[in-house]
């Protein structure tokens, strides 16, 4: 079903909107992910003031979304249950971390270290703390004959991630603790990735209240110098990954010489730090010694 409205008459909303708070990014964002009115044609409102458009919701309806968001803080992406991610439509909600943009880069540089072929099918991966389940889902479409283990403790990112992977014969879901979950899979991963809980105390309890107040703790708080995780993460690492296995991690802005630290007091080789869009070195990784040919 479609809900006409006249551009000058959409252009006049947004401004009565806007007037209320918010950025005109947040609000065009909106726009386009509820409204189904991409961000290309929003452009063109001005040009043609008096053509129709078509929403794929009333505007009282984005006006109520958009009400919610500036009163309570409620993430955009919780509230239209999605988030763009890669070429993927992720399905989001609370109980799960919303996927930022920065994490992509983990598919990038997990595609740079494994290359776009495995020469010994199957390949096997985990993802450890998989949340909604983005991360595996790109894995699993990048290698799609491989066998992927997704790991979560919480029981709600976990129902999520069932959702997201429900295409994804070769995803298997598995509650834990990091590595508890995978029993019997140690020694066998040929790539491990992740995306753990590294804020620090003192940083987590001064987030914005949209990340603080309605994202999971669990996904985001990783204790008093937020290695919490990381530590658990590396410790374990060379007992389950295949001889010549990766381990790819994300991290804080700030953790990189410390986490390279972990991974060597967990015996890993090939230790590198990667850098994000920006240049920040946000992620790390180490490799289990190959076996001898």
């Amino acid at each position: 079903m479609h809900y006409p409205v006249v551009a000058t008459d959409l252009l006049q909303w947004r401004r009565q909107q806007l007037e209320r708070g918010g950025q005109p990014s947040e609000l065009d964002w909106l726009l386009d992910l509820e409204g189904g009115l991409p961000w290309q044609k929003q452009q063109q409102l001005r040009l043609y003031p008096e053509e129709p458009v078509a929403l794929a919701v009333p505007l009282s309806r984005l006006a109520e979304l958009w009400q919610q968001y500036l009163q309570q803080h409620t993430p955009l992406q919780y509230l239209v249950g999605r988030c763009p991610w890669r070429d993927l439509d992720i399905k989001v909600e609370p109980g799960a971390l919303i996927p930022r943009q920065e994490t992509e880069l983990l598919v990038d540089l997990a595609q740079g270290l494994i290359g776009p072929q495995w020469a010994n099918p199957p390949m096997r991966w985990a993802d450890l703390g998989t949340g909604s389940g983005c991360l595996a889902l790109a894995l699993a479409r990048s290698w799609p004959n491989s066998l992927g283990w997704a790991v979560d403790q919480s029981p709600q990112a976990l129902a999520l991630a069932k959702r997201n992977l429900s295409t994804e014969t070769g995803v298997q879901l598995r509650q834990g603790s990091w590595w508890a979950p995978l029993h019997d899979c140690l020694g066998q991963l040929d790539l491990v990735v992740s995306n753990p809980p590294y804020i620090p105390t003192e940083i987590w309890r001064d987030l914005e209240p949209q990340v603080r107040d309605h994202e999971p703790e669990l996904a985001l708080h990783g204790g008093s110098d937020g290695l919490d995780a990381i530590r658990a993460i590396t410790a374990g690492a060379a007992m389950a990954l295949a001889p010549g296995g990766w381990l790819l991690i994300e991290h804080h802005h700030d953790q990189s010489a410390a986490v390279l630290e972990l991974l060597a007091a967990g015996g890993l080789e090939q230790r590198e730090a990667h850098q994000d869009l920006e240049g920040v070195k946000r992620f790390a990784s180490g490799r289990r010694q190959a076996a001898p040919t």
